[in-house]
């Protein structure tokens, strides 16, 4: 079945056509004086035909339009011998702007270019939603960097500021936020209970973002409230297991790990007993460049049962010897291969530490972190204490 034949346009039909389009229509000479401009065109503009026929096109456009009429549009129309969807400004005869999409195309006769036909459509409704979708973004990214200053703030209240000087020991700090997150979960601190004791610990909660910050500011206030009143680790951390369970419990369920410390001077060192409730086990660095795991088995979550196991164990460090905290975020980064780091590299890792102020083992943990980049997926926290030779 053959479609029907569309039926042949009168004279007065396409002259109707071309008059009443539901855009523009312009001709123009090949130097793009105007000769024909359409009704349509000429209603947007409130002018007479007689008052744009042998005026050029850019006549019609505003300072910048004609700048980019000589340096982009023309050239194009030349070369290409079409141009499509341009952009640009009709200044109207009241001296208003009309924003347009102009599609232009040589007419090409026996003897070159005789002429330039033009299709203007009007693009007010589009440029007021491209302003519209302009302004959402901008508002957008506003309300981005304000929630980027407000996670920056709650975070740096969620660590130290700084750690306290300790005669005979120096203390670093390390942080570094998940790549994804504006809010990690991972805290540490070290502050005084009396002029020769201190306490110091490191903990991980479980998740990220506002609620995670919430635990994170529970339990480290706690820990520093318990630290004052009990004189051993592990009635510190039944103290923060018993406040998790009775002052917060989601509804998804929000625990952390934790190892908490107390530190003492012993000779030419210093004595440390550590409390670990499911953390991972704090490294033992020593001067001859070995190392040791300090594993407290059988410590359970703070915050999942009532009666969790707490488990403690002692050490002491001397002259050259280092203490090395963190949390899982190292362990659980994987390598360029995707291996994971494991306590097992880790370990081998610091020994390479052994000697190094606790700055410098801080500054060769950012550039491992960094050398692993993207394949450090959670927020990574660190503690480390040393006694200079």
């Amino acid at each position: 079945m053959t479609e029907p034949e569309a039926p042949a346009l009168t004279g007065a039909d396409a002259e109707d056509l071309w008059d009443n389009a539901p855009c523009g229509y312009l001709s123009a000479r090949p130097d793009g004086t105007i000769v024909r401009v359409n009704a349509t065109l000429l209603g947007w503009l409130g002018y007479r035909a007689g008052e744009l026929v042998g005026r050029r096109f850019s006549d019609l456009l505003t300072a910048g339009g004609r700048l980019y009429h000589e340096t982009h549009y023309a050239p194009l129309l030349r070369m290409q011998s079409e141009v499509r969807e341009i952009a640009l400004d009709l200044v109207a005869a009241d001296g208003s702007r009309l924003p347009v999409l102009v599609n232009s195309t040589l007419r090409a006769g026996p003897d070159g270019v005789t002429g330039i036909r033009t299709t203007v459509f009007d693009a007010r409704n589009r440029r007021a939603y491209e302003r519209e979708l302009l302004r959402a973004r901008q508002e957008a990214d506003t309300e981005r960097e304000r929630l980027a200053r407000l996670s920056r703030t709650l975070q740096e209240t969620l660590l130290p500021p700084g750690l306290p000087e300790v005669p005979g020991l120096r203390a670093a700090g390390y942080y570094r936020a998940a790549p994804t997150q504006m809010i990690g979960g991972d805290f540490y601190d070290l502050f005084p209970l009396s002029a020769d004791r201190w306490a110091f610990f490191i903990g991980d909660v479980c998740g990220k973002g506002p609620e995670a910050a919430v635990l994170t500011s529970l339990a480290r206030y706690t820990l520093r409230a318990a630290a004052a009143r009990e004189s051993d680790p592990r009635a510190v951390l039944h103290t923060l297991n018993a406040v998790l369970l009775q002052d917060y419990r989601a509804p998804a369920g929000r625990f952390c790990t934790v190892l908490f410390g107390l530190i003492e001077p012993d000779g030419d060192g210093f004595r440390v007993e550590l409390a670990g409730g499911g953390h991972p086990p704090a490294l033992r660095i020593a001067a001859d460049a070995s190392v040791r795991a300090l594993d407290t088995p059988g410590g359970q979550l703070m915050g999942v049962l009532p009666d969790a196991s707490v488990t403690a164990v002692g050490t002491r460090l001397g002259p050259g010897d280092a203490l090395f905290l963190y949390t899982d975020g190292l362990t659980e980064a994987r390598d360029r291969r995707g291996a994971l780091v494991g306590e097992g590299r880790l370990a081998c890792a610091a020994a390479g530490f052994a000697g190094l102020d606790a700055d410098a083992i801080v500054d060769r943990l950012g550039q491992l972190l960094s050398e692993l980049d993207d394949g450090v997926a959670d927020d990574t926290a660190a503690l480390v204490l040393t006694v200079p030779r």
